[in-house]
């Protein structure tokens, strides 16, 4: 490996920490621009398949755009393998919490993301990504815990102070 393997494994990572912040905040257009335009996708264990960049925004709008849906999507332990000058694939531990306050729940698991990436005019775009789930679990919202921040309710500041 050389150094500037090292410095293309680091644009990689920045790649999936930008696809969950901007999951995460919902900016589904910008997330867009992280797509090849012929990307595919597998979420929930293959339970949705998508083709293509559009079905992907798309899918991931209509799913997530609500602003009572509050989600963190934390990804790490990062296995990136080069495997051509403009080719890579990627393996990331994933830990998501999502809250439906509204609906009374929370849905908290942790899965395995299997990425590929391709160098696209010198940037590193998604060309698939997908996960399967290691375990998932939904617990009810007891009434005695409340939100008390939302980046969207409360522009991310906390009512405690």
């Amino acid at each position: 490996m050389t150094p500037e393997d090292l410095v293309e494994i680091e644009r990689i990572r920045q790649l999936k920490y930008r696809y969950c912040r901007y999951l995460d905040q919902k900016r589904f257009d910008a997330i867009g621009e992280l797509f090849t335009e012929d990307a595919t996708a597998s979420y929930g264990g293959g339970t949705h398949e998508l083709a293509g960049r559009d079905a992907i925004v798309g899918w991931l709008g209509a799913a997530m755009a609500s602003t009572a849906m509050l989600t963190s999507h934390q990804v790490g332990q990062p296995e990136i393998e080069l495997v051509g000058a403009d080719e890579a694939t990627g393996v990331w531990a994933l830990h998501d919490v999502v809250v439906l306050d509204e609906l009374g729940f929370t849905v908290r698991g942790a899965s395995f993301y299997d990425d590929r990436y391709v160098r696209v005019g010198g940037e590193w775009r998604i060309r698939h990504t997908g996960y399967r789930r290691v375990f998932e679990e939904i617990e009810p919202r007891s009434h005695e815990v409340r939100l008390t921040a939302s980046w969207w309710a409360t522009d991310g500041r906390s009512s405690l102070g």
